[in-house]
């Protein structure tokens, strides 16, 4: 299974070759896969910023525990969650499914749009908040995936100040928050972690089958 030999190449990079970039048809894979991540409903109540820009990103680096792989890399992707605008979000991806049917399915999309929307209002804000986040990790597993078949090289981080994230690219006007980074690129040849040992629990341990 080609999946499972991708899965043991690729690991957390921690250094970066800033020489070597991304092109742009890796770049529109990268991006495919990600529009194709399994999401709540299908809903996808998320943003990804894609930045390149080397300016930004010495920005960026500032707010994210001057970490290396944030500028050393080629890209830097960046998942946000929504926190308003759900009922915007619902009603546009609705409307791209009426598109799909019939005019005697158009009642029947209408109806599961109004369903989807008193859920997740009925939610309270901290539950819908994380709720939303939860999807941005769902997006973020098909891009470190999708960047190991295509043998680049991706970190996801956590460790970046939210907060300074949304102010410097101005977030909180759009409705957005920063949730998870993740620098994508191609490893340094003397990135040592790239020689680590793979270490996960064995089978035994992780799994039990209840027949």
């Amino acid at each position: 299974m080609k999946l499972i030999e991708t899965l043991k190449w690729r690991y957390a990079t921690k250094k970066f070759d800033s020489h070597k970039k991304i092109d742009s048809n890796n770049l529109e894979l990268l991006k495919e896969a990600i529009r194709l991540s399994v999401s709540s409903y299908g809903l996808q109540l998320y943003k990804v910023l894609i930045i390149e820009n080397q300016e930004l990103k010495k920005r960026l680096r500032e707010a994210s525990w001057d970490q290396f792989q944030i500028t050393d890399a080629s890209h830097l992707f960046i998942f946000c969650s929504f926190n308003k605008n759900f009922s915007e979000g619902i009603y546009s991806y609705i409307n791209l499914l009426l598109e799909e049917v019939d005019e005697s399915k158009i009642s029947d999309i209408q109806t599961y749009g109004q369903s989807i929307k008193e859920s997740i209002e009925a939610m309270e804000e901290a539950e819908r908040k994380a709720w939303s986040e939860k999807q941005v990790y769902l997006a973020m597993n098909n891009l470190l995936i999708a960047a190991a078949e295509l043998r680049l090289d991706a970190c996801p981080m956590e460790g970046f100040e939210r907060d300074k994230y949304d102010q410097i690219l101005g977030l909180s006007e759009k409705g957005l928050n920063a949730v998870l980074v993740a620098p994508v690129g191609y490893r340094a040849s003397n990135d040592s972690a790239q020689f680590r040992k793979k270490v996960r629990r064995n089978t035994e341990e992780l799994f039990e089958l209840i027949e």
